[in-house]
Parts: structure tokens; sequence; C-alpha cells
């Protein structure tokens, strides 16, 4: 027997997934300043990635945000200009460049951090905690369908 559903077909329900994907997407650049107002939100996350993997191209930036490289490099230079990121020969290929966060990158990425999570923390106040892991599983289970 097939359980009642909110959503009488499999497309209603991909159709407001993508509406409240979408809402979530623009509520968050929306937001991106006030919490943190150093950064912009693909600035941050191009400060997070550097940080994650201990330096990186800016090739490697581009292809993993699906970005046009001239986006990642304008990025990249108001980045390097602010003192958050500088770039390193490769050793490995002396040819590439090899982006690396400084002290006051990893400083700036910390307090987007912590601003990031007390504004999930306070948005989620209201869910129990089965709710918000099965959440996290979805999305980490939707993301990496993407990553193929």
């Amino acid at each position: 027997m097939k359980s009642e559903s909110a959503f009488p077909a499999r497309a209603d329900a991909i159709e407001v997934i993508q509406r409240e994907l979408t809402a979530f997407a623009r509520r968050a650049r929306g937001r991106a300043s006030e919490l943190h107002p150093e950064l912009s939100l693909v600035a941050s996350s191009i400060l997070d990635l550097v940080i994650e993997r201990n330096g990186c191209l800016a090739a490697d930036l581009a292809g993993h945000f699906h970005l046009d490289k001239s986006t990642v490099s304008r990025q990249v230079a108001a980045l390097e200009r602010d003192g958050h990121l500088e770039r390193e020969v490769d050793p490995t290929n002396r040819r590439n460049l090899v982006l690396h966060a400084t002290a006051e990158g990893r400083r700036a990425a910390r307090a987007a951090a912590r601003s990031r999570a007390a504004a999930f923390t306070e948005r989620f106040q209201d869910w129990d905690d089965a709710d918000v892991e099965r959440l996290a599983e979805y999305l980490v289970r939707y993301n990496a369908a993407d990553a193929g």
C-alpha cells in the first residue's frame, strides 16, 4: 500500500524542492553581506575551499564552483588585494601558482563561519535533532549526486 503524501506526484515534489532551493540560494546571497560584511558569498566560498584544501589552483576553484575563469580571477584578485589570499609557486610544477590563505584570510573565514553557524543554529532552533540530521543527510546525498 502506498503511503499518503503531501505531494500528489513526484513531479510536484521536485517542483517544490527546486522552488525552495532557489529561494534558499537567493536568501543566502542576500544575507551574505549581513553575515560576513568583509566577504561576498562567492569570495567567502572561494576562501573556504582554499583553506579546506590547504591551497589550490584558480582553475580548480572554477571547476569546483562551476564558475567562469574570469569570475574566479576577479574574485581571487579582490581576495589578494584585501590580504586574504596569496600566490606561491607550485614546487611540483613551477608554471603553476597555488593560492593559499593568509593569516588575515583565515581570520576572516573563521569570523564568517561563526556568523553562518549562529544564523543556522537560530534557524533550526525549533527543529528536533532527528529532523536536522535527516536534512543534513539529504543535502549530502543531493550534493554527492552532482559531484560525479
